[in-house]
């Protein structure tokens, strides 16, 4: 019987400490992934809303370095050739701010989702932007109207 107390008590130690060390490794990894930059952003969908096709392209994901390290944005690339993104070059120090720069091609009519994937010096995973929106189609003039090239009002 004083045996299996003394297993027990032990156990219970052994088991007291381990857990006491996985609380000392988890706070010290915690503060390796606090140091080094950190890319926080506004938002990382962008919504387009509905537009009309052939409107203003441009829209921006604004974002801040919060680390205590330069952040560099190495790569930038849209999921395909119709959104292009453009991203600063040069390294972002902490406490400052940027953009992404993201032009869709609204020429293109239907719902739209696409992606814009960065590749940081933040960890080893990529950072995913999305927009979303519509582009309706230009309204048709309304027929029996004369084009501006029928030759009534030139000279």
């Amino acid at each position: 019987m004083k045996q299996l107390f003394s297993v027990l008590v032990a156990m219970t130690l052994a088991l007291t400490f381990a857990i006491g060390q996985n609380g000392v490794i988890s706070a010290t990894q915690e503060k390796a992934s606090q140091d080094g930059p950190q890319i926080t952003f506004q938002t990382e969908t962008v919504d387009y809303g509905v537009i009309e096709q052939g409107s203003e392209p441009f829209r921006v994901f604004a974002f801040t370095n919060t680390g205590n390290a330069p952040l560099i944005i190495s790569h930038a690339k849209g999921s395909c050739g119709c959104t292009v993104p453009t991203y600063p070059t040069d390294p972002i120090a902490p406490g400052e701010s940027g953009e992404i720069k993201v032009r869709y091609d609204t020429n293109r009519v239907g719902k739209f989702t696409k992606r814009v994937t960065l590749t940081t010096n933040v960890g080893t995973e990529q950072k995913v932007l999305t927009i979303t929106g519509e582009v309706k189609p230009k309204p048709e003039e309304p027929a029996g109207l004369p084009s501006n090239d029928s030759g009534l009002f030139n000279n």
